[in-house]
């Protein structure tokens, strides 16, 4: 029979400190772990401070709405994982990064990535500019965030916050136009004179980013059939 002492141990606690790392595009990015310590909770928030990198000192910036996998050690050096999303922000005496609290049923030992990433070439419209607006083919596609392929020549740089719509079609026929603030993580030229450019969702509905994930276990249903 568990207690009540016993489960309060399976959940995060003031002062613990969470391992973090951010669902990404980005494959490098999303290897990245970052530490940060739990300041403070209530039923629903963990409160807890900026994220940092050991390896490299640097804090780590976030954005309302970015996936996170997290685990804290109990007793015993047990990891415990959950994924969470970021909510907010708070500026009382340092600033710190509000986090959905996990359920004890959705806290796991083994991690578990929260968005399906599959590969997919959909048509989408960027709008760089005022002056630059392209199209492009997606090369993957997931629920936080997409990458794509352009001409080499469109004079882009990253951490760029465009403009974007998806053209998402799926089995039954329906096609959703899927519009979303982007940011451009990472962009590669690659040897066929193309770039390949990562992007996460900066902005984008949970109507809108359910509709991508469900394009993503379409896909995934197809591969499974081959």
């Amino acid at each position: 029979m568990t207690t009540c002492r016993g489960v309060q141990n399976l959940l995060p606690k003031v002062n613990q400190i969470l391992h973090i790392q951010v669902n990404s595009i980005d494959e490098e990015e999303a290897r990245q772990e970052y530490k940060s310590r739990i300041a403070d909770m209530n039923d629903n928030m963990i409160f807890m401070e900026i994220p940092i990198n050991e390896k490299t000192g640097r804090l780590k910036k976030l954005y309302i709405g970015d996936e996170i996998s997290a685990f804290f050690i109990t007793d015993g050096g047990v990891k415990n994982y959950f994924t969470t999303s970021i909510q907010g922000f708070t500026d009382d005496v340092i600033r710190l990064v509000l986090i959905r609290k996990p359920n004890l049923e959705s806290i796991t030992k083994v991690q578990r990535r929260s968005f399906l990433r599959v590969p997919a070439e959909l048509e989408m419209a960027v709008k760089y500019s005022e002056q630059l607006k392209f199209i492009a083919i997606t090369d993957d596609v997931g629920g936080g965030g997409i990458s794509f392929l352009c001409d080499g020549y469109i004079p882009l740089s990253s951490q760029q916050i465009v403009s974007c719509w998806l053209l998402a079609n799926y089995k039954n026929g329906q096609i959703e136009h899927i519009p979303f603030q982007g940011e451009m993580v990472r962009i590669k030229m690659l040897e066929t004179g193309r770039q390949q450019v990562m992007m996460r969702f900066a902005e984008i509905s949970d109507r809108d980013r359910q509709k991508i994930i469900k394009y993503c276990f379409e896909r995934q249903l197809d591969f499974r059939k081959k």
